[in-house]
């Protein structure tokens, strides 16, 4: 099967890393492309590339300020992402239940020995 393009979906988008240390940088405040892109040590079209993606899967926002283009993380666009995680969540905890009842299992067996 082949590959989704990385504009198709969130989980396509955050595959490359730099994309994933631009939504870090923007977790604490929106910046400009240049800002991201000296944080980053790329040049400014890469950057720019980057966050068209993040634009086009809606996990950045963008304004115009003067002359500036301001980015901002859209923590909404982050949903699909922690509801995969979650659904781990229950089977991390299912699997924490059924270890401590093997081991109660093994002491009472201990205690009845």
């Amino acid at each position: 099967m082949a590959r989704a393009a990385t504009t198709s979906d969130v989980f396509n988008a955050v595959a490359e890393p730099r994309r994933r240390q631009i939504l870090t940088l923007l977790q604490k405040r929106e910046r400009s492309v240049n800002e991201l892109a000296k944080s980053l040590r790329v040049q400014q079209p890469q950057a720019s590339k980057h966050l068209r993606v993040l634009k086009e899967v809606g996990l950045v926002t963008v304004r115009g300020a003067g002359q500036q283009r301001l980015y901002a993380l859209n923590g909404e666009g982050l949903q699909p992402i922690h509801d995969w995680v979650m659904s781990f969540a229950q089977f991390r905890s299912e699997s924490f239940e059924r270890l401590d009842e093997y081991l109660r299992d093994l002491q009472g067996r201990k205690k009845g020995s």
